[in-house]
């Protein structure tokens, strides 16, 4: 079993290659391996799409599902993060899908954790790889290849755990990155940075291949980062004219804010790749788990 999944740069583009042509077998495959492991689902942050596409793709996989709230928990009770975690993999778990809203959450249960594995599922504001993965697998479905291609990331890229993991997976696949965003909200990155940067959103999407929009959290505003929807909508969101005088496709990873950062209609646009992105999740996080928790059939089965 291979032990832990926490970020793009820890995984290294090999694992990274072999979990998205991992997913791509398995969309054409009859038969999928039944694991028969123990993973337990522990979110201590609300999610639909990402919990779920992990319990579909466990089950699928023919594993024994354990579902974690914090609402509810003994969390509530006193119970500390570091002893749950415990718990979990006294109680047979052999891999724990975490999610946390506090950056580094995951790198501290790594270190509470001797026998299971750990699967990054959202860490506070630093990394989503799995999110990554399946950006770039959706990418892949339709371009081949990323070496070359233009993505440009929109919106509130300094807050956003997805930006970090897509930054990271779509440079080690040869993508050109560009970002657009208010100023406020760009992300720290060295001055030398190899990154396009747009101040202004039709530049960057006549310059994309394909465009990564991330949702605008309202607290923003509250925080005087972004002076009113009004005035975000005007200059940086992706709406259905935009998106017709462009040649981009169009990602984003959910839950959209529509007619904020994204105009509602957007997402059933042709050129739209969103709900191909949910389809490829469960794909990616069966992939994910296979390769964590019997990395054998990765070359057994799937001769990758």
């Amino acid at each position: 079993m291979h032990h832990h999944f926490l970020t793009i740069p820890q995984l290294g583009i090999e694992r990274c290659q072999t979990i998205l042509r991992l997913a791509e077998k398995l969309r054409h495959s009859d038969a999928v391996p039944q694991l028969g492991a123990t993973v337990a689902v522990a979110f201590f942050e609300p999610s639909t799409r990402t919990r779920l596409s992990f319990e579909l793709a466990a089950q699928r996989l023919g594993c024994h599902v354990v579902s974690f709230s914090a609402p509810g928990s003994s969390i509530e009770k006193g119970e500390s993060f570091a002893d749950t975690l415990r718990t979990l993999q006294a109680m047979g778990a052999q891999a724990i899908v975490l999610r946390h809203s506090a950056s580094g959450s995951v790198h501290a249960a790594a270190r509470v954790l001797a026998r299971a594995a750990l699967i990054n599922a959202g860490d506070g504001m630093a990394e989503h790889p799995t999110q990554a993965l399946l950006d770039a697998r959706t990418l892949l479905d339709v371009f081949g290849s990323l070496d070359g291609k233009r993505i440009a990331i929109i919106g509130d890229c300094l807050h956003s755990r997805v930006f970090r993991s897509d930054y990271a997976l779509f440079q080690m696949l040869g993508a050109q990155i560009g970002i657009c965003a208010p100023p406020l909200l760009m992300p720290h990155l060295p001055k030398d940075a190899a990154v396009e940067r747009f101040s202004d959103v039709d530049v960057a999407l006549a310059w994309a291949d394909a465009a990564v929009v991330l949702r605008l959290q309202r607290e923003r505003m509250a925080a005087g980062l972004v002076p009113s929807l009004a005035d975000y909508r005007r200059r940086y969101a992706v709406t259905l004219e935009r998106i017709d005088r462009s040649s981009a496709y169009v990602l984003h990873p959910g839950p959209v804010n529509p007619g904020v950062e994204l105009d509602a209609a957007a997402v059933e646009h042709p050129r739209s790749l969103i709900a191909r992105q949910v389809t490829n999740g469960v794909l990616i996080r069966m992939a994910v788990l296979i390769e964590i928790v019997a990395p054998e059939l990765v070359q057994q089965s799937f001769h990758i």
